[in-house]
């Protein structure tokens, strides 16, 4: 009866856990090329966002919202967070331009991205944590379309896990996507996330950044 009984417990902790790791919603995306915001200047971004279901998880559908600052020419700040069914993130990053083009909008850009997230998850999901890196690179095609790419790695903390179980794991995502420059004060940027691992889940989304200067 005692083995009966832990078994039970172990069969319905593990249980608990499947279903708070595969809660859809992950992040908000990158949505941004490799260029950091210009010094001086504020960005506010809104972007729709749909994730995609696997093994049984249903699709799920949010928004997300980022607030950054350059703070020199090759460093920027940028506050996020996002709305979904299941849960509620946010965070905060920094990205730091390694490689800059010989001139602006020509040329090959690489930057580092660095963060933290949370996630406030609901209906019997558990919350998380999880630390961000991200390398990109972007160039421009056009005088007004650049081409990005990234790979979005994040290594993530559950919060009170059921004991004797692993609670952390890593999610990874390619990230192919553009920025459209509209005007001087507005870009339409999209991406697709390709989830690269079995507790990352494959996205779409696309928004409107706005600057201000």
């Amino acid at each position: 009866m005692r083995k009966l009984r832990i078994a039970s417990i172990v069969v319905a902790s593990f249980v608990g856990l499947c279903f708070a790791m595969p809660a859809a919603a992950q992040h908000v995306g990158i949505l941004q090329s490799a260029e950091t915001n210009d010094e001086g200047t504020f960005k506010l971004m809104g972007a729709p966002m749909m994730v995609f279901g696997k093994d049984g998880a249903d699709d799920e559908f949010g928004f997300g919202a980022r607030g950054g600052y350059g703070f020199t020419e090759r460093f920027d700040v940028e506050a996020k967070v996002g709305f979904f069914e299941n849960s509620t993130f946010a965070g905060v990053d920094g990205e730091y331009w390694i490689l800059q083009g010989q001139e602006k909008d020509i040329g090959l850009d690489f930057s580092i991205t660095g963060g933290v997230h949370v996630t406030f998850a609901r209906n019997e999901n558990f919350d998380t944590v999880g630390f961000e890196i991200t390398p990109q690179i972007s160039g421009n095609v056009t005088k007004n379309l650049e081409l990005c790419g990234a790979l979005d790695v994040s290594l993530v903390s559950v919060q009170d896990a059921p004991p004797d179980f692993d609670d952390t794991f890593t999610r990874a995502h390619l990230v192919p996507g553009f920025e459209y420059r509209l005007s001087d004060a507005l870009d339409l940027v999209g991406e697709i996330g390709i989830g690269l691992n079995d507790n990352a889940f494959t996205y779409a989304s696309a928004g409107i950044a706005y600057y201000i200067r």
